[in-house]
């Protein structure tokens, strides 16, 4: 009812004449032109336009550079763990160009893993992992688990 009466008399106002007519002449006096609007002349609006989309492009390329080399690092860390592959990360470095790599100091990063992993893997590595071991600890809970599987056998077997 309202939306109504307001159409109603906005309408007969803007028949008068007593101001309601004032956002046809706002309409009428706007440019048309853009780069009037934005108060330039045509030339510099262009050069301005132009100067944008090599922005865009710029930024564009580097975010395409960024996303592959995450992409670069998430299909490192997959064959490490040995987890199976994405495509959508082949696409983006593939994408990317032939130029993609780890950055920096990511690459330290899995430099200092492989080494550390090496050092596990190797005999002088598991030898200090056999002095770590809680013997104390390995011996009951062997023990408990013979003494489980022998009253297991007991239940089980009358002849004991």
């Amino acid at each position: 009812m309202a939306f109504l009466m307001k159409s109603m008399l906005s309408n007969q106002v803007k028949n008068l004449g007593l101001g309601g007519g004032g956002e046809e002449s706002k309409e009428e006096s706007t440019p048309s032109d853009p780069a009037a609007a934005a108060g330039m002349t045509r030339e510099e609006y262009e050069e301005y336009q132009k100067q944008m989309v090599e922005e865009k492009m710029e930024r564009d390329a580097a975010f395409a550079q960024k996303k592959a080399e995450r992409a670069c690092l998430r299909v490192h860390l997959r064959e490490k763990y040995r987890l199976p592959k994405s495509e959508l990360d082949e696409n983006q470095i593939q994408m990317a160009g032939d130029d993609v790599g780890l950055p920096e100091d990511l690459q330290k990063m899995v430099a200092e893993d492989q080494v550390e992993e090496e050092d596990k893997d190797s005999i002088l590595g598991q030898l200090q992992n056999i002095q770590n071991m809680d013997m104390d600890a390995i011996k009951e809970k062997a023990q408990a688990t013979f003494t489980e599987m022998k009253q297991a056998a007991e239940q089980k077997c009358y002849v004991m």
